[in-house]
């Protein structure tokens, strides 16, 4: 049986050291972190992250600027608050939550953001930077989602050199990225999707496998090498009938998780698992663009092809 990657526990530590951080940067520079959050419409969904988002930032020292707009929203207006937010100084991350209404373009509401306050990491720069790898990741932010399963995959792998990993499902917002991170790990990476061919075949050759598909409970066990690692990005709504007869809903990932339990040693769930990751990880990213601002170095360094031993010197043990 699978051990359980935990997820919720791992990020906070990570918010313990990102208000460290902060705390230092207000002491010594007198400069608050600030995130700007723009929501845009009455998605449920996006409501409840933006509010998780701005009540784990005020624990951590992070001031928010919380910026809600109507369905009916041009893409125009929406241009306008994002230039004033670019210039404004003591604004250091902008976060425009997705999806937005069909009448805005995301790219290019994305690439009007100030690559140096871009903390979601979605800005072609920023992709770019990460793609070429090296030197160019201290220059970057590096999407929150894949920054936080790398840290989970670090923390509960000896060494990603050399290991065959998968990642299943190739989004702007998290395959890409992601396949992006384990070959700066000198890992070696495959890449399927809906078009690929014997995604079973693939997926059981590999050391470490990463879901971000979209689709429930798609990964069973059958798929899996025995002693694999998997992380599931997945987080889905589907209906279920309770015992009472009643319908009703539940969370799921897009990994099986009973059968994949048996065949993996480390897994995370669903939820616990990367979702409180990727919002640590914004505001780390939030605090690293303060310091940044400051004239400063980042906190804590960048995640690169390091040690073990130097990884969790620097991200856990500091």
């Amino acid at each position: 049986m699978a051990n359980i990657i935990d997820g919720k526990a791992f990020a906070a530590k990570i918010r313990s050291q990102v208000k460290e951080d902060a705390d230092r940067l207000i002491e010594k520079s007198k400069v608050e972190p600030c995130l700007a959050v723009v929501l845009v419409g009455e998605n449920p969904a996006s409501k409840v992250y933006v509010g998780a988002k701005t009540k784990m930032a005020a624990e951590c020292n992070i001031k928010t600027k919380d910026y809600k707009l109507n369905d009916s929203t041009d893409q125009e207006t929406l241009l306008k608050l994002i230039k004033m937010l670019n210039e404004d100084p003591d604004t250091h991350g902008i976060l425009v939550q997705l999806p937005l209404p069909k009448q805005i373009d995301e790219r290019s509401v994305i690439d009007a953001i100030a690559v140096e306050k871009d903390v979601d990491g979605f800005h072609a720069i920023n992709a770019g930077r990460l793609s070429i790898g090296g030197d160019m990741l201290n220059k970057a932010f590096i999407p929150c989602t894949p920054l936080g399963s790398l840290l989970l995959l670090k923390d509960n792998v000896d060494d990603l050199t050399g290991k065959n990993a998968v990642v299943v499902g190739r989004s702007n917002i998290v395959g890409k990225p992601m396949s992006q991170l384990l070959i700066e790990e000198s890992c070696t990476v495959t890449v399927v999707h809906s078009k690929t061919k014997n995604v079973e075949s693939i997926c059981s050759q590999a050391d470490v496998v990463v879901v971000a598909a979209g689709r429930p409970e798609m990964v069973n066990g059958d798929w899996l090498k025995e002693g694999a690692v998997v992380i599931d990005v997945g987080i889905n709504r589907i209906p279920v009938t309770k015992e009472d007869g009643s319908e009703g809903s539940k969370i799921v990932g897009d990994v099986d998780f009973e059968s994949a339990s048996n065949k993996a040693s480390k897994i995370t769930p669903v939820p616990g698992g990367v979702g409180p990751m990727t919002i640590a990880c914004l505001l780390r990213n939030t605090v690293t663009s303060a310091y940044r601002h400051a004239g400063l170095g980042d906190p804590r360094g960048t995640v690169d092809s390091e040690s073990q031993d130097q990884y969790k010197e620097k991200y856990i043990n500091h």
